[in-house]
């Protein structure tokens, strides 16, 4: 063929939402994904360009060439092509690739481990019945914060990072202030079994910061007021123990329980709004599209520096940047929740609006430990005990691809800031990094000497934190 009578076919660019954009456009069948971009960003008249993914019909990316597409679908190329255009992180987070540090200190196994909004401090609760904050800068402890009598079960940031909470076995949980490790108000009690989960007021609904949900062991939800250290609400109804809550930036609150529902809780009166069912089994976990943002607040990993720092400004100001994020993540759709069960399944489902899943999606040969939306909210990934790690599209639950690799049962996942890299921890005492474009081992991160239970890649990108049996914490850098 010579470079005449190459062949082209007209292509109609599209947002994810179906938005037209420009007039359907004629290309030659080989163009790359490169011009494409070059052609797309002209017609978006953006100051500054932004990388772009192109998927023909929404379905097939465009890796290579739109030709090898086209074939690989079979679709005719006299009608005009759908080509959906998604923009993609302008940052780019690096893998990591070694161990910086080991942190001994905990006496007993590390079972859960994060990072603050910005990245700027890391906490880790243990069987030993402490919480250590660990300062960044240098990798060594920074305080140990003392107060429960029984292991720490569940840690969770502010979304300002300016508080930790603590839940333990005891069913007491405690606040803590990351500067000086030392206690804030007092210890809350109410619960009568072991705190199961912890989850904080959304920063854009309330930039204090001053709500906190917990569920327990003991099948109830409470809302505690931190400022005033009592309890405001008590939501009862689940049967048995509730595993997971979540308070999601709409004014809902949903939790998952071993009576195999999720509930849907209305936050500002707790009113149960609607019960979801369709598990088998105990549902173990949820996640919520819009859980990055929410966990992030004000924070923009794009602007993030070498040196995280604290957010600064009025409560204000911090409320509408978070507002600002969350509207940009959310989009026009509500937010949406994915639940994991001992079922092996999970279920896709638009709580705001219907009681109906969106999707059941089955594939996974053991319980589902943990699900997580990317930060970008279109791919979602879920660790089993089966090994494997599933990725699924975050829309519409269509199984994607299965990273396998490990060789003991899945714990935990963490994505990277710009949804390109996922990291997981595995009980055969290895972290795995997996590149997501090609469903490939990135890296292979040996040097725990048991079980990893927890893993955690901080929103600035710059650390993966991990921690398990051994008691060590470890920190991964590039």
């Amino acid at each position: 063929m010579t470079s005449e009578d190459v062949e082209r076919l007209l292509i109609q660019f599209q947002d994810e939402d179906g938005e037209v954009l420009g007039s359907p456009f004629d290309v030659p069948l080989d163009i790359t994904p490169d011009k494409l971009q070059l052609v797309c960003n002209a017609l978006l008249q953006k100051e500054e360009p932004v990388p772009l993914a192109f998927f023909v019909r929404g379905e097939a990316e465009v890796v290579s060439s739109l030709g090898l597409c086209v074939k690989a679908l079979g679709v005719e190329t006299e009608q005009v092509l759908p080509v959906v255009y998604q923009p993609q992180a302008v940052f780019r987070v690096r893998a990591v690739a070694r161990c910086t540090s080991t942190l001994q200190g905990h006496t007993e196994a590390v079972i859960s481990t994060s990072f603050s909004p910005t990245g700027k401090y890391l906490a880790s609760g243990s069987g030993d019945t402490t919480v250590r904050f660990w300062d960044l800068t240098t990798e060594t402890p920074h305080h140990t914060a003392r107060g429960h009598t029984h292991w720490v079960l569940s840690i969770a940031w502010s979304p300002d990072g300016k508080k930790l909470a603590s839940g333990c076995k005891n069913s007491q949980i405690c606040l803590w202030d990351p500067v000086t490790g030392t206690q804030m108000g007092k210890t809350l009690t109410g619960h009568t079994k072991w705190i199961t989960w912890l989850c904080w007021e959304p920063l854009h609904l309330n930039p204090e910061c001053r709500y906190l949900a917990s569920s327990s062991k003991d099948g109830s939800i409470r809302i505690w007021d931190t400022v005033l250290g009592r309890c405001e609400k008590i939501l009862t109804g689940h049967t048995q123990s509730v595993t997971c809550v979540k308070w999601g930036g709409d004014g809902l609150l949903y939790t998952s329980s071993q009576d195999r529902t999720v509930k849907v809780w209305r936050a500002k009166d707790g009113v149960q709004c609607r019960t979801l069912q369709g598990h088998a089994h105990w549902v173990n976990t949820l996640a919520l599209s819009t859980d990055y943002v929410l966990r992030t607040g004000a924070f923009e990993p794009a602007t993030a520096t070498i040196n995280p720092q604290d957010l600064t400004g009025s409560l204000e100001e911090i409320k509408e940047k978070a507002l600002q994020r969350y509207n940009k993540v959310r989009g026009p759709a509500p937010e949406r929740l994915v639940s994991g069960s001992d079922d092996f399944t999970l279920f896709l489902w638009n709580p705001a609006e219907d009681k109906k899943p969106l999707a059941r999606m089955t594939g996974h040969s053991a319980l589902v430990n943990e699900v997580l939306f990317s930060p970008d909210t279109r791919l979602l990934a879920s660790a089993s005990f089966d090994k494997s790690i599933k990725i699924w599209d975050g829309r519409t639950g269509k199984y994607l691809m299965s990273l396998r690799g490990h060789v003991g049962s899945v714990y935990q996942v963490a994505w990277s800031a710009d949804s390109r890299l996922l990291v997981s921890g595995s009980s055969d005492s290895t972290l795995k990094v997996w590149d997501i474009k090609t469903g490939k081992l990135n890296m292979d991160l040996p040097g725990h000497a048991d079980e990893v239970y927890a893993v955690d890649w901080s929103p600035d990108g710059q650390r993966v934190a991990s921690g398990g049996k051994d008691k060590c914490l470890r920190i991964w850098r590039r």
